[in-house]
């Protein structure tokens, strides 16, 4: 009996390698609010044909990453206040709950790699580097998020996450931050004594101060 071996079909491996390309690259504020993207730029850049590149872009804008126009003209939001507002809020709802539920297994190995992960967002800081900035800020959020062991939650908010990251470079522009955020030194003094409702404050804070000053 003759054994056929079949290849995997490449589309889908070129497409998921294109979708979570174009993913980090916009919720790491690497592509810059409103600008435009094309089949064919992208097709460019990450070699690959037309059908992956329009399915990434097809759940992208699902996700709320990207829009489409009328016209199908294809590019990252540009929010309006209202749209900044809401999902601040968002961000306060969700943050906040993954933070309380992560307490209880905050040990102090998580409290160390915190720290390390903030060093790393001062020193992306003192560089001016915006991308480095928003993805170590992430990395620090998301790092704690994940001993709250809720996953379906920790999606939503990197769905946020995800819609906020052009904004969040208009952001960090506007601001020229040259130190790590001052709310990540009370995410971690909380986290070190235990206190719930300090820590709680210390991410709401944190999650939507930077912006409601963009909105303002």
């Amino acid at each position: 009996m003759q054994t056929v071996i079949t290849r995997p079909d490449p589309v889908p491996n070129a497409h998921d390698r294109v979708y979570r390309g174009l993913r980090s690259r916009i919720m790491h504020g690497d592509i810059a609010p409103g600008q435009a993207l094309t089949l064919r730029g992208i097709g460019k850049e990450y070699g690959v044909s037309m059908t992956p590149a329009r399915e990434s872009i097809r759940r992208l804008v699902a996700e709320g990453a990207l829009t489409l126009s009328s016209s199908g003209r294809v590019s990252t939001p540009e929010l309006s206040n209202e749209r900044i507002e809401e999902l601040a809020a968002l961000r306060s709802l969700i943050e906040v709950e993954l933070a309380s539920r992560a307490l209880p297994r905050a040990h102090m190995a998580l409290i160390d790699r915190l720290q390390t992960i903030n060093a790393a967002v001062g020193d992306a800081a003192m560089r001016q580097d915006a991308v480095a900035y928003i993805r170590t800020n992430l990395e620090f959020h998301r790092t704690l998020y994940l001993r709250a062991q809720a996953p379906a939650m920790l999606a939503m908010a990197e769905t946020v996450w995800l819609q906020m990251g052009p904004t969040m470079r208009a952001l960090y522009v506007r601001l020229k931050r040259k130190d790590p955020p001052h709310f990540h030194r009370l995410i971690i003094a909380a986290l070190k004594a235990g206190d719930e409702p300090g820590l709680r404050l210390a991410v709401r804070s944190d999650v939507t101060q930077g912006l409601k000053m963009l909105a303002g």
